[in-house]
């Protein structure tokens, strides 16, 4: 039951991380902030506060292409999920619930614009790919 929580935390953290940039982060932060404060016997206007504060760290990580920072940030509420999933088990349900709503497309997806400038010198021995996700990959027979 451990390892579902906290893989059930590990998703919630990283759906809220990425809502943040969204217009349905109010939403969002609300909910969480009701979850995680049921858990930890915080007062939910102070959890939602620290969110919010969150939400700047994100944002001026990502301004300045610190996803290590992104990273820490999701990792602090990934533990913070973990320890009121504990706390209080009936809580699962209603984050699987938030992230099944996320997942339908309930909220909009963050708005994200790449500017992206490549040169390949020295040839190339091979394909050469750039995407933002590529998906699943198979080499398929060589003819």
């Amino acid at each position: 039951m451990d390892a579902e929580l906290t893989a059930l935390a590990a998703a919630g953290a990283t759906a809220l991380v990425q809502q943040m940039t969204t217009d349905a982060w109010t939403r969002v932060r609300d909910r969480v902030a009701r979850i995680v404060s049921r858990g930890r016997g915080a007062e939910e206007g102070a959890v939602a506060g620290e969110l919010e504060e969150s939400r700047g760290d994100v944002a001026e990580a990502r301004e300045a292409g610190d996803e290590e920072a992104v990273g820490a940030v999701e990792g602090a509420w990934r533990y913070r999920m973990r320890q009121a999933l504990r706390a209080n088990p009936e809580a699962a349900a209603e984050l699987r619930e938030i992230l099944a709503e996320l997942d339908k497309g309930g909220a909009a997806a963050p708005t994200v614009t790449y500017h992206v400038h490549n040169n390949i010198s020295g040839g190339s021995h091979g394909f050469t790919v750039q995407a933002g996700s590529v998906g699943r990959v198979e080499r398929g027979p060589r003819a």
